[in-house]
C-alpha cells in the first residue's frame, strides 16, 4: 500500500476531525477517524503492484486513493447506482467507499462523512453535529 497524498489526506481530515470528540489514529494501512471506538471513515491509497478490490472497483492501472465510510440505509442503493466514483466494498451492509481525485466533490464527501459518523456516534454526540439547513428553491 501507498501513502495517501498530503493533500487529500489533510482534505479528509479537516472534515472528520470537525465532528464532536472524532480522533485520528494510523490504521493497518491508511489513516482513519473513530468516535468511540468506532470508524466512520478510511482513507487509504493502493498501489499499482496491490490486486486490492478498490482498484479493481475504479478500473484504475496506477494508484487509487479512497475513503470509505457507512451510508444509511435511505441513501445506500443511489450510491451503489451511481457508480463511479462511488462503489460498494462487499463487506458490510452499509460500507461504501469513494474514489478520491481532481474531480471530488468535497461538499459532497462531507455530508457522507457526517452521515457515516452519526449512524456510528452516540446520539448525545449527533446532536452537537452542524448541518446546514435545507436551500428554499
Amino acid at each position: 500500500m501507498a501513502d495517501v497524498p498530503p493533500d487529500l489526506l489533510d482534505r479528509v481530515r479537516s472534515i472528520c476531525l470537525a465532528l464532536p470528540e472524532a480522533y485520528e489514529q494510523q490504521a493497518w494501512t491508511g489513516v482513519r477517524w473513530r468516535v468511540r471506538g468506532r470508524t466512520f471513515a478510511h482513507v487509504l491509497t493502493v498501489d499499482p503492484d496491490s490486486s486490492s478490490t478498490l482498484r479493481t472497483a475504479f478500473g484504475v492501472q496506477g494508484e487509487a486513493t479512497a475513503v470509505t465510510f457507512h451510508v444509511p440505509a435511505e441513501e445506500l442503493l443511489a450510491l451503489r447506482e451511481t457508480g463511479h466514483p462511488y462503489y460498494a466494498l462487499g463487506w458490510g451492509r452499509n460500507v461504501m467507499g469513494v474514489h478520491l481525485g481532481p474531480w471530488t466533490d468535497w461538499d459532497e464527501v462531507g455530508e457522507l462523512l457526517t452521515d457515516s459518523y452519526c449512524l456510528l456516534a452516540p446520539h448525545k454526540l449527533v446532536a452537537r453535529v452542524r448541518r446546514p439547513s435545507p436551500h428554499a428553491d
